[in-house]
């Protein structure tokens, strides 16, 4: 599949150095491909701006309509640093630099937090999970 080309397209070139980075609009042709990977895109654009694979985030990505073409949002940080202070949490799960915090599901939360109310007190630290006998 990574055989068959790809051109790569920025557009809206900013360097903001405020958050240490580079930020542009990615428009990637794909005429032989149904998609192209993040990761590829990643390594593509770290090797055409000269930067580390670790400090580029795209994100964002929609395949037009009849394929062959992608629009994407790309970042290019100046450092990992800026990186890990910027880029929100869950991306950076994404990309292997940071570890998924594991919490119960939202259902299971609201369920807790509903038998929570029904005990008073003291109770409630340490009965949320009991249920109140009648």
């Amino acid at each position: 599949m990574a055989d068959q080309p790809v051109t790569l397209r920025t557009r809206k070139f900013i360097r903001n150095p405020l958050l240490g980075r580079k930020q542009m609009v990615v428009d990637v042709l794909h005429p032989s491909r149904p998609n192209v990977s993040k990761d590829e895109l990643r390594s593509k654009l770290a090797e055409l701006y000269k930067a580390n694979k670790d400090t580029v985030s795209v994100f964002g990505f929609r395949t037009q309509y009849g394929g062959g073409k992608s629009t994407g949002f790309a970042l290019i940080y100046d450092s990992n640093e800026a990186m890990k202070k910027f880029e929100p949490h869950y991306r950076l799960v994404r990309y292997g630099q940071a570890t998924k915090i594991e919490k119960a599901s939202r259902q299971q939360r609201k369920q807790r937090k509903n038998r929570a109310k029904t005990v008073r007190g003291t109770a409630k630290a340490k009965g949320a999970d009991k249920k109140k006998k009648k």
